[in-house]
Order: structure tokens, then C-alpha cells, then sequence
């Protein structure tokens, strides 16, 4: 796993879409409706990030926010309230990052890496199957040793390990994983993914989504 979160939210269907999106993206993910059993959960240990509603029954975020700094996990707030006294009074809390309802999978995703690689509570080596990903080293090694990658195919693994399971289109990947760098057609999104099938022998792993993209599955 990539890290083990804990999602503190009253609403049970955007809990368990955000818990979904989470565990399929790798991350464990632990659920909790209000605060009453927090504090006694954040005593256990092993949480490395909290994503908290500000509107909760009973003790609302601002109040838990107030008790979880002393075990210094980062905190995301994800509320409804979007108004920009709102944000600042919980970046000034505290918080490591404001999200507003409603949001974007896709979008939580990319908050929670931010905010784990910002606290240096993520992992920078990334296993899949037979395969070790070191971010740091912009490495990746097979049984036999290193396997060989360009920077943009590596940047381009990296991305399809991290939203793995996740049907991606081809101009989502092109944004994310080129940037501003290229200015050409998404046909470079195929070229790199047929040279990571051959390179890591991942023909079967990662799927063509027909009209849409590529998949990574994860059959372990």
C-alpha cells in the first residue's frame, strides 16, 4: 500500500467514493462517520494523512483539527464551504490543504500525493508486480536489474501506477504526464505506452480502453 488515510466524512456516498477511488489508486483506507472515535484511533498510530469534512455532527473540523496537530498527521479539509474566509481560516488552522465539494476523483488524488510527498509521509518507492519504482532514482528494476526507461516513459509509468485500475484518456495522460512540454497529437501517448509493453512486459497489463485510453490493471 501506499499509504494508510483516514476519512472522516458524514456523508456515506461521498465516504465511499472517495474511500474507492482511494484503495484503487493503492492507498489504504480507513472510515468514520463523526469524530467520537478519532483521537483514539489517531493513539493506534500508522495514519498518514486525514481527509476531514468541516460540517460533522457533534465536533466539527475546526474543533478536531485542534486535537489532531499534537500527533502531527496532515490534515486535507474536504467541505462544502467555498468561500475564501473559509480556506484561510483552515489553512491558518492548520490544514495542509482545502478542498471544496463537489470535486473531482481525479483532483483528491492529486491533493493527497501533493500533500504526502509536501510532509514526507510518501513512499518513493512504488512496487508493481515484479517490478520496484524508485521516484527518487528515476529507476525502475525488474528480477533481472535496471530496465532502461526514458524520462517521459518512466514519468508515464509512474502515472498509470498511480491511478491504476482507472480507465485514462488519452489527452488526461498527455496533460498530466507532458504538460506544457509537447504540443502534438495524443498518437505520442500510444508510442510510449507500446514501448513500456515491450520494455517491462506488461502487454496484458496495460489495457486499451476503446475511444478512451489505457488502463493499468493490477492482477495481483
Amino acid at each position: 500500500m501506499m499509504g494508510k488515510l483516514l476519512l472522516v466524512e458524514d456523508e456515506a456516498p461521498i465516504r465511499t467514493l472517495m474511500r474507492m477511488a482511494l484503495t484503487t489508486a493503492g492507498y489504504a483506507a480507513l472510515e468514520m462517520s463523526d469524530g467520537r472515535t478519532l483521537i483514539e484511533t489517531l493513539e493506534q498510530g500508522g495514519i498518514d494523512l486525514i481527509l476531514l469534512d468541516v460540517m460533522l455532527p457533534g465536533e466539527d473540523g475546526f474543533t478536531l483539527l485542534d486535537k489532531i496537530r499534537r500527533y502531527q498527521v496532515p490534515v486535507i479539509f474536504v467541505s462544502a464551504r467555498s468561500q475564501l474566509a473559509d480556506k484561510v481560516q483552515a489553512l491558518q488552522a492548520g490544514a495542509d490543504d482545502y478542498i471544496t465539494k463537489p470535486f473531482e476523483m481525479m483532483e483528491l488524488l492529486a491533493r493527497v500525493e501533493s500533500v504526502l510527498r509536501r510532509t514526507g509521509r510518501k513512499n518513493s518507492v512504488l512496487k508493481f508486480q515484479n517490478l520496484t519504482i524508485d521516484e527518487d532514482q528515476r529507476q525502475v528494476y525488474g528480477p533481472a536489474g535496471v530496465i532502461e526507461l526514458t524520462p517521459k516513459e518512466f514519468d508515464l509509468f509512474v502515472f498509470l501506477i498511480r491511478n491504476r485500475n482507472i480507465a485514462l484518456y488519452r489527452e488526461e495522460i498527455l496533460e498530466k504526464v507532458w504538460h506544457d512540454d509537447y504540443e502534438g497529437t495524443t498518437r505520442t501517448v500510444d508510442m510510449h505506452v507500446a514501448s513500456l509493453r515491450k520494455k517491462l512486459r506488461l502487454s496484458k497489463q496495460i489495457v486499451s480502453v476503446y475511444k478512451i485510453g489505457y488502463r493499468l490493471e493490477d492482477r495481483s
